[in-house]
């Protein structure tokens, strides 16, 4: 097998927890070339992952088929003739282009009508009994193997901060007068909804306390353009924010990557940023609400998860159905404060 392509997921956190299915294709194929075709969105984290040989790029649009372009590229990757192709996400049109490409090998989870566009499958598993998602694509390659079974230490994600970015990222927080040998980050957003966002009042009075055990701190608030007012109003309810800078919306991904791995340590709620400081193996605190640990957790030993386990917890909706968020409401800043102390010593 010596050219494999990745139908990259769609979202970061998903993303970041392929990388371990990407190690084990190169142990099972050590000599082949792996190339990832992902959106402009999560193509840095693939950026990140030594296995992969190049990163093709294309402007997916979320529920929309873009059929034009997926013909174009399909055409552009019959090209490369590669001869296995994973198929991450589970929609129909994500399966769309290996086939068109005439892929022999087009491997995934069924669903979604693509019989036959996926030609080797696996069920998918139960969503009231779901694995972890790093198992959830690790398990593709078995597929394509004999006999026994990966290696567990091949389940966790691991991502590398390039130096042009870290380079980039040092000249950025010098322009801002930033010092950046203590840097906590936070990273106020959920893309999912309020219910995986711990209140913005929590993030700034841990940033406040923060602060004044160390005058020399400095927060960067992470996230998407979306996040910008969630961290408007940490830096607007801190009673001292001279220290708090809001960077969301203004950087790249590749610059936040970066970043996350210089930092300290990172403060996050259950998001894509939450995966990328697990696999860079930064000192983090991990918040979660209405998500489910166990289904997707932070993979790292320099990594603590606070949930309160509410008997209404794991609820998965985006809204709180009962109207009272305590799941996420009643980690108090101290609890994290804490915790985050446990990680420094």
């Amino acid at each position: 097998m010596h050219s494999i392509l990745i139908i990259a997921p769609n979202w970061i956190g998903d993303a970041v927890t392929t990388q371990p299915l990407l190690a084990n294709l190169k142990i099972l194929y050590p000599d082949s070339k792996i190339d990832v075709l992902a959106s402009n969105w999560v193509a840095p984290i693939y950026r990140a992952c030594s296995e992969v040989h190049e990163v093709i790029e294309a402007k997916f649009e979320h529920r929309k088929l873009q059929w034009n372009l997926r013909k174009q590229l399909a055409k552009k990757i019959e090209a490369k003739q590669y001869q296995a192709c994973f198929v991450l996400p589970n929609s129909f049109k994500s399966a769309l282009i290996p086939w068109l490409a005439n892929i022999p090998f087009r491997i995934g989870y069924r669903g979604e009508l693509r019989f036959g566009l996926i030609n080797l499958a696996l069920d998918n598993p139960s969503k009231i009994k779901r694995p972890p998602m790093v198992e959830h694509y690790s398990a593709l390659s078995e597929l394509l193997k004999d006999g026994e079974s990966l290696p567990l230490t091949q389940l966790v994600p691991k991502l590398n901060v390039s130096n042009a970015a870290k380079q980039f990222v040092e000249n950025k927080l010098k322009g801002a007068n930033i010092c950046g040998d203590s840097i906590y980050v936070m990273c106020p957003g959920a893309e999912y909804g309020p219910t995986k966002r711990w209140p913005t009042e929590h993030f700034a009075t841990l940033a406040q306390k923060l602060i004044v055990e160390n005058p020399n701190v400095q927060i960067v608030l992470l996230g998407s353009k979306s996040d910008h007012v969630l961290g408007q109003e940490i830096t607007s309810q801190a009673k001292q924010n001279n220290n708090i800078h809001n960077w969301c919306g203004n950087t790249s991904l590749d610059e936040a990557i970066a970043l996350i791995g210089m930092s300290k340590a990172v403060v996050s709620n259950d998001s894509g940023l939450m995966h990328i400081a697990a696999a860079l193996k930064t000192p983090q605190v991990a918040i979660f609400g209405s998500s489910d640990p166990a289904h997707t957790p932070p993979l790292s030993d320099r990594a603590k998860v606070i949930w309160l386990n509410m008997p209404c917890s794991p609820c998965h909706k985006r809204e709180c159905p009962l109207g009272h968020l305590r799941c996420l409401k009643d980690i108090l800043p101290e609890q994290v404060l804490a915790t985050l102390n446990t990680l420094k010593s």
